[in-house]
C-alpha cells in the first residue's frame, strides 16, 4: 500500500494540536515554537502533494479508500483534483504566517474580565482548524466531508469568543460581550446551514445508496442513477444553503463582519482566507458535481445574489469607520465575484473563481495581518485615529499599500488575473451581469484608496508619532505574501495550468460548453 500522503498531511496538524495543548502552562514559548514547527512540517507535506500531483493525470489523485461505517455505506475516501490541491496548498502556506503573526495574541492578560489567556489552547485550536480544512478539501465521501465541514465550527467558535481583539474602546466587560455575541452568531448561522445540509446528505443516501462522490458521478453518467427533478433541486438547495452561509453569500453574510471585527487579525485571516473557502470550493465539487441540472436551474437566482454581494459588500466597505470591518465587507464583495465565476458556467469564469480563492487568500492575509500590526501599535481599529503613518513607519505603510492595491485587483498583482477571468467568463454568457459586476471594481478602488489616504497620509497625529516600523518577525510574515502577490500577478501560469484540467471536468459535469464569440457583432 502506498504511503497515505493526504492522511498524513491532515493528521500531522491534528497530532500537533494535541501536543501543543499538552505543553505545560508555564512553557508558553515552547508551545508557540511547537505549533510553528508543526505548521512548517505540514507545509512540507503539502508541497509534496503539490509536486506529486499531475494536472494532466486522472481527475482525483493520491486517492485513499477504506471501509469506515459499512452499514451505512460511509467510507474514508480522499483524493484531490487541481482545485482541491491548490486550496490545500494555500491552507498549509498561510498557517505558519498566521501563527507567527499571532505570536503574542494569546499571551496572559491581567484584567478584570480576563486574567489569563491559555496560549497553548490558542495555537492548538489553529492547528485543529488546519487539519479539518485539509480533510475537507481532500474528502471525496460526502459524509466524511460533512463531518469535518461541521467540526471546524467548534475550534473557530473558541478562537473568536475566547481570544478576541484587544483593540477595543470601552470596558473589558463590553468587549467580552461583543466577542461572545460574534462567536455565537458565527456558530448559529453555520449550524443552521449544517443541519439543513445534513438533511440533504441523508436524502442523497436514500436516492443514491452511498456517499461516494465518484460512484455517484459514475452512476449518473451511465444512467443507473436517475434523480427526479424535484428531488435533485431540493437536495441541491440543502447543500447550497450551507455553502452559501460559509461562503458567505448575501443575505447569509451578516455573521462575517462581527466575527472578523472581534477576532484577532490572524484569526480573522483564518476565517476569510481559509475556512470560508471551503464553502466556495464545495459549490464546485458537490453542488455542480452531484446536482448539475439543479445547478443550472438555480443559476439565475444565484447570479443575482452574487451581484448583490459584490455591490452591497463594496458599498458598505466604503462607509466603514473600522479597519477590520472594512476588510470584512470587502471580502463579502470578493466572495460575490468567486460565486459569480462559478455559476457563470464558463471555463474562464470557473478558472477565475478558483484563482480568486487562492489569490484572495493571499491578498486578504497580507492586508489584514499588516492592519493587525498597525492596530496593535495604536490600540484602535478606528480609521479616524490614524494619520501620517507613512512618515513614521514607511515599511509598514508600503506593505499596507501593496495589500490595499491587491484588494482592488491592480494589474500586476495576483487578484487582477482572477477578477479579469471571472468578468470575461461572465461577459461571455451573461453580458448584463458582467457590466453590473464592474461596479464592484470602481467601489473597490474607492474604499481601498480612501482607507490608505486616511490612515497613512496627511499630518502625523500625535498618537502615532512614536509608532515603530515593522519588526523582523512581522517582516518575515509579510514579505513572502507580498512576493507571492507580485509573482502570481506577473506569472500566473503555474496556477492556471494546475486548475484548468479540473475546471474542464467540472464543465463536463454540468454539460456546458463555452459560448462561441459573436464575430459578426464584433465587426
Amino acid at each position: 500500500m502506498s504511503f497515505p500522503l493526504l492522511t498524513a498531511t491532515a493528521v500531522l496538524p491534528a497530532v500537533g494540536a494535541i501536543a501543543t495543548a499538552a505543553v505545560p502552562a508555564a512553557r508558553r514559548t515552547a508551545a508557540k515554537w511547537l505549533a510553528l514547527l508543526v505548521s512548517l512540517a505540514t507545509l512540507a507535506l503539502a508541497v509534496t502533494v503539490l509536486v506529486r500531483f499531475d494536472p494532466d493525470g486522472s481527475r482525483y489523485q493520491l486517492t485513499e479508500s477504506r471501509a469506515w461505517i459499512a452499514e451505512f455505506g460511509v467510507r474514508y475516501e480522499l483524493g484531490v483534483d487541481g482545485i482541491g490541491v491548490a486550496l490545500l496548498a494555500l491552507t498549509a502556506l498561510l498557517m505558519p504566517f498566521i501563527i507567527l503573526a499571532g505570536w503574542h495574541d494569546a499571551d496572559p492578560l491581567e484584567t478584570k474580565s480576563s486574567r489569563w489567556r491559555p496560549t497553548q489552547g490558542f495555537f492548538a485550536l489553529i492547528l485543529a482548524v488546519e487539519a479539518m480544512v485539509i480533510i475537507s478539501f481532500a474528502a471525496t465521501d460526502v459524509f466524511l466531508f460533512y463531518i469535518f465541514f461541521e467540526a471546524m465550527l467548534i475550534p473557530m467558535y473558541f478562537l473568536i469568543g475566547g481570544f478576541g481583539d484587544r483593540a477595543h474602546a470601552g470596558s473589558d466587560e463590553k468587549a467580552s460581550a461583543q466577542r461572545s455575541y460574534a462567536a455565537v452568531k458565527f456558530l448559529l448561522y453555520n449550524l443552521v446551514g449544517g443541519l439543513i445540509m445534513l438533511a440533504a446528505v441523508i436524502g442523497l443516501y436514500v436516492v443514491a445508496g452511498n456517499f461516494s462522490l465518484q460512484e455517484i458521478a459514475e452512476a449518473r453518467a451511465n444512467g443507473t442513477l436517475d434523480m427526479a427533478t424535484n428531488t435533485e433541486r431540493l437536495l441541491f438547495l440543502g447543500f447550497f444553503f450551507a455553502f452559501a452561509v460559509k461562503a458567505p453569500l448575501w443575505p447569509l453574510h451578516t455573521w462575517l463582519p462581527n466575527a472578523m471585527g472581534e477576532a484577532t487579525a490572524p484569526v480573522a485571516v483564518l476565517i476569510t482566507a481559509v475556512v470560508d473557502k471551503v464553502g466556495t470550493f464545495a459549490m464546485l465539487r458537490f453542488c455542480l458535481g452531484l446536482f448539475p441540472e439543479a445547478s443550472k436551474w438555480a443559476t439565475p437566482v444565484i447570479l443575482v445574489l452574487a451581484l448583490i454581494s459584490i455591490v452591497y459588500g463594496a458599498l458598505l466597505a466604503v462607509g466603514q469607520r473600522d479597519i477590520k470591518r472594512l476588510v470584512a465587507y470587502a471580502s463579502i464583495s470578493h466572495f460575490g465575484f468567486i460565486i459569480l465565476g462559478i455559476f457563470a458556467m464558463t471555463s474562464q469564469g470557473q478558472s477565475g473563481a478558483t484563482l480568486y480563492m487562492v489569490n484572495h487568500g493571499i491578498s486578504t492575509a497580507a492586508l489584514m495581518l499588516v492592519a493587525g500590526f498597525l492596530i496593535s501599535r495604536r490600540g484602535s481599529r478606528l480609521i479616524a485615529d490614524y494619520g501620517g503613518v507613512q512618515k513614521v513607519a514607511p515599511v509598514l505603510a508600503g506593505t499596507f499599500l501593496i495589500g490595499s492595491l491587491a484588494t482592488l485587483s491592480l494589474p500586476g498583482l495576483a487578484p487582477f488575473v482572477s477578477e479579469f477571468l471571472v468578468l470575461v467568463g461572465a461577459f461571455a454568457r451573461y453580458p448584463v451581469v458582467g457590466i453590473i459586476a464592474t461596479i464592484g471594481i470602481v467601489l473597490a478602488a474607492l474604499y481601498t484608496l480612501v482607507l490608505y489616504q486616511r490612515t497613512m497620509t496627511g499630518p502625523v497625529k500625535p498618537e502615532v508619532s512614536a509608532m515603530p516600523d515593522l519588526r523582523v518577525r512581522e517582516l518575515v510574515v509579510v514579505a513572502p505574501l507580498i512576493a507571492l502577490l507580485i509573482g502570481l500577478g506577473v506569472y500566473p501560469k503555474p496556477l492556471t495550468d494546475l486548475v484548468n484540467p479540473a475546471v474542464k471536468h467540472t464543465m463536463s459535469d454540468v454539460q456546458k460548453k463555452d459560448p462561441k464569440p459573436d464575430v459578426e457583432a464584433a465587426k
